[in-house]
């Protein structure tokens, strides 16, 4: 499915981002609504998400980093959880087959560890395959809170330490960030969230520090291309201070 890639922007191309996260929430909510199985909402949920995707590669983003399961969602119904892992395994099929012909690379932000290892094998195989694309960067965060992200990155580098890989002096900002699942990602520019909520639910809590928020009532399933140019418009209007004056953006 492709968004509608020729549809007019007003933001100027030098102003828009180079990274954007996406909050995809109010799936079940949108089923809800037309009294269909919350697992009806996040069927049209994944078809938005893909129209989203292609999109944004149109526009020319070097990434797009979207919040698809949290560390808190295994609580939710066990079918309900079941049906997510369900629609994650055939959307990965579908990839590896066609990564490489729409040049998107995929990975995965979070501790997959959880994951039951028949997809935990296909979240493998698509990193090796993503190795060799070349083209925008699609990050899903699956099992992933940012607290427990900021607390895995805080273990590893205590580890190094531990072991006179690193002394606490080494780690800066940088050394910091490079231990988080989104290492090698380009700075957070941009963070969507759809839904009508008006919070961050810890996604990239700390990659969000200076990055734009942009908050929509459209529930995720409906949110379609011109939603998303609206948001690249509204961040293309800012002016980005990073805590002084006047700054870069």
């Amino acid at each position: 499915m492709t968004g509608n890639d020729s549809a007019p922007l007003a933001a100027r191309p030098e102003n828009l981002p180079r990274h954007v996260a996406v909050i995809m929430d109010g799936n079940g909510r949108w089923a809800e609504g037309r009294g269909q199985p919350r697992r009806a909402g996040h069927i049209a949920g994944s078809e938005t998400f893909r129209a989203i995707a292609t999109h944004a590669k149109h526009r020319g983003l070097e990434a797009l980093t979207v919040y698809a399961f949290s560390t808190e969602n295994w609580r939710r119904p066990a079918a309900e959880v079941r049906g997510i892992l369900a629609l994650l395994r055939k959307y990965l099929r579908e990839a590896i087959d066609s990564m490489a012909r729409e040049g998107i690379r995929l990975r995965f932000l979070g501790d997959l560890d959880a994951m039951p290892p028949a997809l935990r094998r296909l979240t493998e195989e698509t990193d090796s395959i993503s190795r060799q694309v070349e083209g925008m960067t699609v990050s899903v965060a699956f099992n992933y809170g940012g607290r427990d992200e900021i607390l895995r990155a805080a273990r590893s580098l205590t580890e190094q330490c531990q072991t006179g890989a690193l002394t606490p002096a080494d780690i800066d900002e940088a050394r910091f960030s490079d231990a988080l699942d989104t290492a090698g990602l380009p700075p957070l520019d941009l963070l969507i969230r759809p839904g009508g909520e008006r919070r961050l639910s810890g996604f990239l809590l700390w990659q969000a520090a200076y990055a734009e928020l942009y908050f929509t009532d459209t529930l995720w399933p409906d949110f379609t291309p011109a939603d998303f140019d609206a948001a690249l418009a509204a961040y293309a209007s800012r002016q980005r201070r990073y805590g002084g004056l006047g700054g870069p953006g």
